[in-house]
């Protein structure tokens, strides 16, 4: 069961957007070839094509890669921004029965109850720190960087945005949840107390129920009173073109061009 339910996840994941906005499948092979990449790899990186004043880095889900979302982002992001979208080492995946693939950390089940992979997820978080870091050091005000992505990617926002010691301009979280929510309170969020979220979920999520999103909309608002929970009739867990529209306008109205 648990592998055919990783499976679909890692099917869903495949789900991309092209070029003409419309959504369309990548062929299992190129999948399989960009799997490989790991996280020691340049992400892909979508440059501004006007003065560079503001980036958004955005992770992607379970079996990915950082080419997944790339297209997508390209599409909805203003000329001022930069996209990074980097790519998880594969790991062994306990929920697909051990198998190896390009994973932020290890799931271990998909409810509230399930035991997480806190040193996975620490260390995971580590390095989404260290990516924000790297675009304050070329100038970026850390005011002006969103941080965002899709299931585990999004997850993986959350946690890194609501724990970073300098002030964000937001977070998407897209089909996701609150990792570690249980050992996380409100006063560890120093910088980042009352940070813009948009939180996006289908109603038709078979991966990550949409009962489980609505149950971490409340844990955020203890976190923030700046977070919008927004659903997506008939959407299962992958995007849609209402869901990117949001996504863009969310990004422009939080690092408008200056």
């Amino acid at each position: 069961m648990y592998s055919k339910l990783l499976t679909i996840i890692w099917l869903i994941a495949c789900v991309v957007r092209d070029g003409s906005g419309f959504t369309s499948r990548e062929t299992v092979r190129n999948q399989q070839l960009r799997s490989s990449v790991s996280m020691a790899n340049a992400p892909v990186i979508i440059n501004a094509t006007v003065k560079h004043t503001a980036s958004v880095i955005f992770l992607h889900g379970l079996g990915d890669t950082g080419h997944g979302w790339a297209s997508a982002m390209a599409g909805i992001r203003a000329p001022h921004m930069k996209v990074i979208c980097p790519t998880a080492n594969p790991l062994p995946v306990s929920l697909n029965g051990g198998m190896k693939m390009p994973a932020w950390f290890d799931i271990k089940g998909l409810d509230m109850n399930s035991p997480e992979d806190s040193p996975g997820i620490t260390k995971a978080t580590a390095y989404v720190h260290s990516l924000i870091e790297k675009e304050i050091s070329e100038g970026i005000p850390s005011e002006r960087i969103i941080v965002g992505g899709f299931s585990q990617g999004g997850a993986l926002a959350l946690r890194a945005a609501l724990s970073f010691n300098k002030k964000l301009a937001g977070v998407v979280a897209l089909s996701c949840w609150l990792p570690l929510h249980k050992e996380f309170s409100p006063s560890q969020v120093t910088a980042n107390k009352d940070i813009h979220i948009l939180q996006c979920h289908g109603d038709c999520d078979p991966i990550v129920s949409y009962n489980f999103g609505q149950l971490t909309a409340s844990v955020l608002k203890k976190f923030t009173q700046n977070a919008e929970f927004k659903t997506y009739s008939g959407v299962m867990h992958s995007s849609s073109e209402e869901e990117m529209d949001d996504i863009r306008d969310f990004l422009r109205s939080r690092i408008p061009a200056i």
